[in-house]
């Protein structure tokens, strides 16, 4: 009797291992890759901020060191520089927490929502430790709404030029694959 279920479970197995191999072919091709590059503008000072800082805590090293900050700042379409303002694609909302007594590191949470273009409706989620004074940061991308679904990738951002005090402007690039 054992004998005759071997070749049943055998050939089951097979069967099973074919449709799980068949199906992850087919879902690799239907990802999408998708690079944007934007810059978006931080202000922190004027008669619209963009960005601004909620609580302040006390610090031994800096006077800016425990601080979280919360916005809706403007995102630019890309160029070879930082734009003077132009037509807005979106907004990027979320917030910071400074986690660091040394240096300035913030813990990010920010979702780009897209408000122009093909992408319009779409948004993007990042997660990631923004280490200030480093030149360029990785962070994650951890998921996405409308075009952008299921979105996983990761996002570098540089400062262009920026400023504790007033903001600035900060240079995305996001790498997608949806």
């Amino acid at each position: 009797m054992a004998s005759s279920m071997s070749p049943s479970l055998l050939l089951g197995s097979t069967i099973l291992s074919a449709a799980v191999l068949l199906h992850h072919h087919d879902g690799a091709a239907t990802t999408t890759t998708t690079h944007l590059h934007f810059y978006m503008h931080d202000d922190y000072t004027g008669a619209l901020p963009s960005a601004m800082r909620v609580v302040s805590g006390r610090s031994l090293l800096h006077q800016v060191a425990a601080t979280d900050v919360d916005g809706n700042d403007t995102m630019l379409p890309s160029s070879s520089s930082p734009p003077p303002p132009r037509a807005r694609v979106g907004t990027a909302q979320g917030f910071g927490v400074r986690v660091s007594e040394r240096g300035l590191v913030t813990d990010l949470s920010m979702h780009m929502v897209m408000e122009a273009g093909e992408h319009r409706g779409s948004s993007v989620a990042i997660k990631g430790r923004i280490d200030v004074d480093v030149g360029v940061r990785e962070s994650v991308v951890v998921g996405g709404t409308g075009r952008f679904r299921l979105a996983r990738g990761y996002m570098v951002s540089s400062s262009y030029d920026y400023s504790l005090a007033a903001g600035g402007v900060v240079e995305i690039d996001v790498y997608l694959q949806h």
